[in-house]
């Protein structure tokens, strides 16, 4: 566990061009917040996997230092309306460079002008990925978000249910992958805390520990300009069947089409 820890702190020293990342493809915490309308947001995740699996797991490849670079490109409607387009790579010694899929992402949310306690918001993600990459090939995400500001203090939950219908997990039914973020603003520029994400499995019953997939990371996100953002995390694996050592960066542009509305 000391070693894990050292590890851990040295990753996070290391400089921004190490920074590859992890083994998902869009490892993030959604916030309830929208684009707002007629801005358009390009983001690349980079996510690199430095501890993972080194078998051909129901015939997809091993994660063990993958790359996967993921473009989304997410529109604003209107103040309760978005929805995100993503499209998948991945990268290793073995196999190149290769394509891994599609998901399409509208989302709505409850506009500010309701001045609700909570910001509330829904997503569903939907779309397909190669069976090389991911024994499920077509699945649907719903992803409830809720978050609040304390303060300095932002808090967010994404209780996830997601439902594979192509693939192992078709039988399973509906699966709880639950995130949730905690970040303190140490100035109106920087703030850190943790992320955690789950793979639990299904409703009416979770596997058992060791065949669960969870992950915690020490986040930082940066404020430097209305239309940037990053976002940089640093991960380990809790069970055995979790990618252990992985690192996270996400980098997003916003755009303006015309006369944006704010």
């Amino acid at each position: 566990m000391k070693s894990r820890f050292l590890l851990l702190t040295a990753l996070m020293a290391c400089s921004a061009s190490y920074l590859l990342a992890q083994g998902n493809y869009e490892v993030q915490v959604y916030g309830s917040e929208l684009v707002d309308p007629g801005i358009t947001m390009v983001e690349l995740h980079s996510n690199f996997t430095f501890e993972g699996s080194k078998t051909t797991t129901d015939g997809s490849y091993p994660t063990q230092h993958q790359l996967h670079e993921t473009i989304e490109i997410t529109h604003g409607f209107n103040d309760w309306f978005e929805t995100g387009f993503y499209v998948f790579t991945s990268a290793d010694s073995r196999n190149g460079w290769q394509w891994v899929g599609n998901h399409i992402r509208p989302r709505i949310s409850v506009p500010k002008s309701k001045h609700l306690p909570v910001g509330l918001s829904l997503s569903a993600e939907f779309g397909y990925q190669r069976a090389a990459f991911s024994p499920d090939t077509w699945t649907l995400e719903l992803r409830p978000i809720i978050d609040k500001d304390f303060g300095k203090l932002y808090l967010c939950f994404n209780p996830t249910v997601d439902r594979s219908f192509h693939g192992p997990g078709v039988h399973g039914g509906l699966g709880f992958s639950p995130n949730f973020k905690a970040g303190y603003d140490f100035s109106k520029k920087v703030n850190a805390g943790i992320e955690y994400y789950g793979a639990l499995g299904p409703l009416t019953g979770f596997d058992p520990l060791r065949d669960q997939q969870q992950q915690v990371y020490l986040v930082t996100d940066l404020n430097l300009s209305p239309n940037w953002e990053f976002n940089f995390g640093v991960g380990v694996g809790m069970t055995s069947s979790s990618d252990h050592i992985l690192v996270k960066m996400i980098l997003g542009r916003r755009f303006s089409w015309g006369k944006a509305r704010t």
